[in-house]
């Protein structure tokens, strides 16, 4: 196995064309056929699965590509610091639920390097992914919360994927609503309290289990609930609609704006924000001082 080997396989993932990344890579599509095919022999498993319409990742050959990219960044990295001498691209990525506080860390972590030149990725999505792209090596870090519900579940698949969760701040439970919503005002809501106004949700995909809820107290049967795939959406409901969701209350007006307002719920559950990681990955030194951009926002956070 061979560092152009891995090259070529990374590239192919990415392009989800052998013919496209043939061109990229200035080979012959044919040559490029028989290095993955040499490859896949070499280590035992297949890499790609092959159709008409292109070529697409087996589970296997995702979190061989995980592992290939982290090679190749590494190898880039030991190249510009002792051969070519040249300042390499920094790179990081992270993956978290729909947290607008992780998305302030993430900003203020570029704003403290002032880089001329670097790769970063963030990804808003659902638990699932979150931990999917943790563990092929797609994000760095995953940024997610355990409770006393999904704890027992979710630890049993960080173990099964040699993932490791590592808690930041406990915090409370709160509604998270539009200043102009009826409750708005009040000091403290029960949960009865909230039924007449429709309790927003992200969806979940396919991997639509209780336990990977993005939002504590998912098992209530909630009279209006609805459901969406993004941020905006939510915040464009709660406007729009008097809608609520249950979240930790950090409130992130940078982002979000001054229109939006987090009331204690009256509950004993609170919720533990946290990072995962695999097991085999040392955490970079922008990794770590994401994290502690991240652990800024434990002030914030209230039980």
């Amino acid at each position: 196995m061979t560092l152009t080997q891995l090259k070529y396989a990374v590239c192919a993932a990415g392009m989800n064309s052998f013919n496209d990344a043939a061109k990229k890579l200035y080979i012959s599509q044919p040559s490029l056929s028989s290095a993955i095919a040499t490859l896949e022999k070499e280590v035992e498993i297949q890499i790609f699965n092959k159709s008409k319409t292109g070529i697409s990742l087996t589970r296997q050959g995702e979190e061989f590509i995980g592992y290939a990219r982290q090679v190749l960044e590494q190898y880039e990295l030991l190249d510009a610091k002792y051969i070519t001498k040249k300042e390499s691209k920094k790179k990081f990525s992270v993956s978290m639920q729909h947290y607008t506080f992780a998305v302030q860390a993430f900003i203020e972590t570029i704003q403290q390097y002032g880089m001329d030149a670097y790769e970063f990725e963030i990804y808003e999505d659902t638990t699932y992914m979150v931990i999917e792209n943790v563990r092929n090596c797609k994000s760095e870090l995953g940024v997610l919360y355990l409770n006393d519900f999904n704890r027992q579940v979710l630890q049993k698949i960080f173990t099964e994927y040699h993932l490791e969760f590592q808690p930041i701040f406990d915090c409370g439970l709160y509604v998270y609503m539009a200043k102009t919503h009826p409750l708005a005002g009040k000091e403290q809501i029960d949960l009865e309290e909230l039924m007449e106004f429709p309790c927003l949700s992200f969806a979940q995909g396919t991997h639509n289990s209780f336990y990977f809820a993005e939002e504590v107290l998912s098992t209530v049967p909630y009279k209006k609930l609805i459901k969406a795939s993004d941020r905006a959406t939510l915040l464009n409901l709660m406007i729009g609609i008097n809608g609520y969701t249950i979240c930790s209350g950090i409130i992130c007006e940078e982002l979000n704006g001054s229109d939006y307002v987090a009331v204690r719920l009256n509950s004993s559950e609170k919720m533990t924000i946290g990072y995962l990681t695999r097991k085999d990955m040392h955490i970079s030194k922008i990794g770590t001082d994401y994290l502690a951009a991240l652990g800024k926002f434990k002030d914030k956070a209230m039980l």
